[in-house]
Formats: C-alpha cells, structure tokens, sequence
C-alpha cells in the first residue's frame, strides 16, 4: 500500500492528474490508465501502463 502522503503528490506522467491506488495498481481516470505498483514501487511509465476499458476498470 503506497503511504497516503505519497499518494498526494504523485500525479500521472501522461495527464499530470491524480492518481488513486487500487489493488496493486495506481489509477488514473483521466488518461484511462493503471500504473502497477511491483514491491511496493509505484512504475510510473506511460509504456508500463495497462490501458484501461472505459477510463476505470469495475474490477
């Protein structure tokens, strides 16, 4: 779990919009994409991101 003051501050690379944890993967609902997070790490890479289906995945 990424710390909550952390969480604050990171934005996403592509649209500079928040981002919110969710399971292992940082969302950001406006540029549709799921960054993971791999041993507590958040890989904030638009070429590691997973393109989510309808900006926010249910799941």
């Amino acid at each position: 779990m990424i710390d909550d003051a952390l969480l604050k501050l990171l934005v996403c690379p592509k649209s500079k919009s928040p981002l919110k944890q969710v399971g292992n993967e940082l969302i950001c609902e406006v540029s549709g994409l799921a960054y993971p997070i791999e041993d507590g790490v958040p890989i904030l890479l638009v070429e590691e991101a997973r393109q989510l289906e309808q900006g926010i995945d249910k799941n």
